[in-house]
């Protein structure tokens, strides 16, 4: 499913109530849930539901109760037609595309703090197989680091946007646990270096939040006025950016 009707899914599952496109859009991009380098996102949503809808039928996950106000389908088929089964073949194939290209973003962004951590004299490796942390790392007195990686491109609104998989979170790891943050601008490269005890805190502040029915966690990271703030104005991190004196 193309990332427009998953933000659908997730704002109209949580407010519980019919709503307009563009509330829909607007609440989406608002809390990080949709990333679109379009100059009418709204006129995307409104056209993504709508084509839904045409061609799903009583199978879409939406329904359009008003013009321009959706809500979700308390009466959804499932069905398996030739029409449904190619529309979800499409959706599968954007699906791949963005993962691979994802892919490639991610390798490069384990690269670029494998490279920090060494020129700082740590003794560290990129893992050769992904079990949720992406960096080993060791300092001179041979204490263990465990280090994940995400790499994001500045989007249209200014905002970095992350996920990370909860069950990779909850996973046990050897030696001290950090989150690396890469955040790629248009013309440089920051870190924002968070210990797992302040990913946990973030948490319970709800500046870091659970989506996709519980199965990943969602990070927006955003500059405003000279400042770094993780989900919202509320919880400014600057400590923690280029801060590689906290892994230690």
């Amino acid at each position: 499913m193309n990332k427009f009707k998953n933000a659908a899914i997730e704002i109209l599952d949580k407010v519980k109530a019919p709503l307009h496109y563009k509330e829909i859009t607007q609440q989406a991009l608002e809390a990080g849930l949709l990333e679109t380098d379009g100059a009418t996102p709204e006129l995307s949503m409104n056209a993504q539901l709508s084509v839904d809808i045409k061609q799903k039928g009583t199978a879409s996950e939406f329904i359009r109760v008003s013009p321009g106000v959706f809500s979700l389908n308390p009466n959804k088929k499932e069905t398996t037609s030739i029409a449904t089964l190619k529309i979800a073949e499409q959706e599968n194939s954007e699906d791949e595309k963005i993962q691979i290209d994802g892919s490639f973003t991610g390798k490069a962004g384990e690269h670029l703090v494998c490279a920090e951590l060494l020129f700082r004299g740590y003794n560290a490796s990129i893992m050769s197989v992904d079990v949720g942390m992406d960096i080993t790392a060791t300092n001179e007195h041979n204490k263990l680091f465990s280090i994940q990686v995400k790499t994001a491109n500045i989007n249209k609104f200014n905002i970095y946007v992350f996920d990370v998989r909860v069950v990779s979170f909850e996973r046990e790891y050897s030696g001290n646990i950090f989150y690396v943050f890469v955040l790629r601008g248009d013309k440089e490269y920051n870190f924002l270096i968070l210990p797992q005890y302040e990913m946990e805190k973030k948490m319970q502040e709800k500046s870091i939040l659970k989506l996709d029915h519980g199965k990943k966690y969602r990070v927006n990271i955003k500059f405003k006025a000279g400042n770094i703030y993780l989900g919202n104005l509320s919880h400014e991190v600057n400590y923690y950016l280029n801060n590689w004196q906290i892994i230690k």
